[in-house]
């Protein structure tokens, strides 16, 4: 599991898949997220400006897993 370590209380979705370098736009953030291999804490999203806060757990299929601190 990957720490990510974000300097506010939250961050969007995509703007997180950006940050961790799991994606290179924001467009690409987008499509990942939209095709539904994305989950936040066990739940996949299609929401790509849910709210991420620290201690939240992202997971791309295939990919693994982000924690957020």
């Amino acid at each position: 599991m990957k720490e990510i370590k974000i300097s506010t209380d939250i961050i969007k979705l995509d703007q997180l898949l950006k940050f961790a370098g799991i994606t290179q736009t924001g467009g690409e953030s987008k499509n990942i997220i939209k095709m539904g291999i994305v989950s936040v804490n066990g739940n996949i999203t299609k929401e790509r400006g849910k709210k991420i806060k620290k201690g939240d757990i992202i997971e791309i299929k295939g990919t693994g897993k982000l924690i957020v601190i």
